[in-house]
């Protein structure tokens, strides 16, 4: 079994298309980490195809945010004129649907959460390495994938002691050791790479490999300026940042 690991799109139609056409012939099923709305220009049409084409999903806190369940004085300035213009311009269902998706999930030995295992609905980055190995004892599968922070990374706690490592691109997991990988941005990846990122899960080989994939950087942006969205939010998809 195979499974694409998807996190924060942000409403990033293109990109979103562009790691779904690429897992097709190397995932058997999709899950997502949230935040599939927010910044982008296309909420709705990301809502749907996730709804569609994902086993599991869990909320982020843009969800949250633009189903009424986060202050959006959480949020800064940009983010925030993004919540307000994403909720204006989804139905009604789609906000009870972003609104009942649950913080957590398991799927086979694994944690789904956005943010952190521990506390899932204080949305805490796990930045360094100090971070993440503070959130292992929140959950008991042998690994947990988070995105939220847009930087992939892997932490693993094995026999022989830890390994934190920014940007991986294959984690071989090793028996008895246990892990937890960001899996980067779909939409939005901030780590000077603007391909959009994702993890894909083999179970049968043990590894997870961050894929990197390229789509049409211009069009999301044309998109997100032609919206009326705040311009930094377009222009940063050119950089990865």
């Amino acid at each position: 079994m195979r499974y694409a690991i998807l996190s924060d799109i942000h409403g990033n139609l293109e990109a979103l298309r562009a790691v779904l056409a690429d897992a097709a012939g190397q995932a058997d099923a999709v899950l997502c980490l949230g935040d599939v709305v927010g910044y982008g220009a296309d909420p709705e049409a990301c809502l749907e195809l996730v709804a569609e084409r994902c086993q599991a999903t869990v909320a982020g806190n843009h969800e949250h945010g633009v189903a009424g369940l986060l202050d959006l004085d959480w949020f800064n300035p940009y983010a925030r004129a993004a919540a307000e213009w994403t909720r204006a311009r989804l139905s009604d269902d789609a906000r009870a649907w972003l609104g009942a998706l649950p913080l957590v999930r398991e799927v086979e030995d694994a944690t789904l959460v956005h943010a952190s295992p521990r506390q899932p609905d204080e949305w805490e980055y796990l930045l360094a390495a100090d971070d993440g190995w503070g959130a292992f004892p929140a959950f008991t599968t042998r690994l947990c994938f988070v995105g939220h922070s847009h930087v992939p990374a892997v932490w693993a706690e094995r026999s022989r002691g830890r390994e934190y490592r920014l940007r991986p691109d294959t984690i071989a997991l090793e028996p008895g050791a246990r892990y937890l990988v960001n899996v980067g941005s779909v939409g939005q990846p901030r780590d000077r790479d603007p391909r959009a990122a994702y993890a894909l899960w083999d179970l049968e080989a043990r590894r997870v490999t961050i894929r990197r994939v390229a789509y049409d950087v211009a069009r999301a942006r044309e998109k997100i300026l032609a919206a009326g969205l705040p311009r930094p939010l377009g222009d940063r998809l050119l950089a990865g940042r």
